[in-house]
């Protein structure tokens, strides 16, 4: 047998005789001619089998070969512009491992509830595959930022004993007689951690019990969350639109042929450089009146809200200084109006809403105790969260950013469902 590659570095094998191990995405019978269009997870190749350069019997098994059969192919890889990738390979040998079943999923249209239950599958075709690819190289580009800028990767607790971001979306459990919550964040033990590291980052699942049906919301969703000792609200923001350019520029650089799978206009995309505008939580609120939008003054924004305001400009806008009761307990009101707090959203571009929360933190004792009590708190529960601010407390900031939500905006699709391999939605979960 000859050498076993990827597809993806299929150019620099070209002339040679190579083997490929996959699948069959799908098949075309020209008689004495069969096109296989073969994936093995790193790429696409078209795969020719002609009967006169084939034993029969290894002829006869690409005929029969069905969509998603996996099968291992040997043969000459030869430049061909007509081909996906530029190359296509000339079979010499083709051997069977497995006749798939006739396949639910074929290559025409399905209804997404039928699709969503064949998630397990779905996940296979050109499009899924396309989506997921940004999501690895979105999380690839995250990791590299925050690590070649200072910050320590640090992991927080999945159960934990009290709530982050309001008690009506946790998800109880018993924990050995005691209730316990899946983490709605991990930022309140990043708050302990960047007193040992300094910058801290935290990345990995995260739940909310929302009882929402929106294209923007998942049970159980991704979330890395950056925490940084001695910043405050701008300093926070200028990292914020430091690290999401980043992400933006990566994709656009290593996610080219997967984004034109996807037919993306990534001219939007190539926008997103800083600085950002920003926008104080006032200012949002008049021009949403402008557009014709209700929002009483005090309320926090909603969908239509975060799409009129970031339909008015050609990259992400950051909106500030929220008011104090839309935000939760721990941020930080500004002096002298103790009404709003130093708290703050990027809003994407293209009308696709918020992709990170985050603000200045409370780093005064008196203050985050009368906070927790305002919120109705079980004081016993934060104590250790107290303490923060009893030994070495200092300004602090942070944010987290939602990866599905950010994924769905890079790739432009309709419904972050699509983003991770298998969704947690109301009253979805399955398989």
């Amino acid at each position: 047998m000859a050498n076993w590659v990827y597809i993806r570095d299929i150019g620099s094998h070209a002339g040679e005789e190579v083997t490929l191990k996959g699948w069959v995405y799908s098949r075309t019978d020209k008689g004495k001619l069969q096109f296989l269009m073969v994936r093995d997870g790193t790429g696409y190749i078209q795969a020719v089998a002609f009967k006169k350069e084939l034993s029969l019997e290894a002829f006869e098994a690409a005929a029969k070969l069905t969509q998603e059969s996996s099968l291992i192919v040997t043969g000459n890889v030869r430049a061909e512009p007509r081909a996906p990738g530029g190359y296509e390979l000339g079979l010499t040998d083709v051997q069977v491992v497995q006749i798939a079943e006739e396949y639910p999923i074929s290559l025409k249209e399905h209804g997404v509830e039928f699709l969503m239950e064949k998630r397990h599958l779905w996940i296979r075709s050109r499009k899924q595959y396309a989506v997921l690819k940004v999501r690895v190289e979105v999380i690839r580009a995250i990791r590299d930022w925050l690590d070649g800028h200072g910050f320590y990767n640090l992991d927080t607790p999945i159960l934990t004993p009290a709530a982050c971001e309001g008690t009506s979306t946790l998800f109880e459990t018993d924990y050995f007689g005691e209730p316990a919550y899946l983490t709605q964040s991990g930022q309140l033990y990043n708050e302990a951690n960047i007193t040992a590291f300094g910058k801290v980052y935290c990345f990995g699942p995260t739940f909310r019990a929302e009882k929402s049906k929106t294209r923007r919301h998942l049970t159980e969703f991704w979330m890395v969350e950056p925490e940084m000792a001695f910043h405050d609200l701008v300093a926070c923001m200028e990292v914020e639109e430091q690290f999401v350019s980043f992400i933006v520029q990566r994709a656009l650089e290593r996610c080219a042929p997967e984004l034109e799978i996807l037919e993306r206009d990534v001219e939007p995309l190539k926008k997103i450089v800083p600085p950002f505008p920003r926008l104080s939580y006032d200012e949002a609120v008049e021009l949403v009146h402008k557009d014709g939008l209700e929002l009483p003054w005090g309320e926090d924004l909603g969908a239509p809200h975060e799409t009129a305001i970031g339909s008015h400009y050609d990259r992400p806008v950051f909106v500030h200084h929220y008011p104090t009761r839309a935000k939760a307990f721990y941020m930080q009101p500004e002096p002298g109006r103790p009404e709003v707090c130093r708290s703050v959203d990027l809003l994407a571009s293209e009308g696709y809403g918020e992709i990170i929360g985050g603000g200045e933190r409370i780093s005064d004792y008196e203050l985050l105790k009368q906070r927790i009590a305002e919120h109705n708190l079980p004081c016993a529960a934060y104590e250790w969260y107290l303490d923060l601010r009893r030994y070495g407390s200092v300004p602090h900031a942070g944010f987290g950013l939602g990866i599905e939500r950010t994924v769905t905006w890079i790739t432009g699709i309709h419904h972050l469902r699509e983003t991770i391999p298998f969704p947690r939605m109301l009253e979805k979960i399955y398989p």
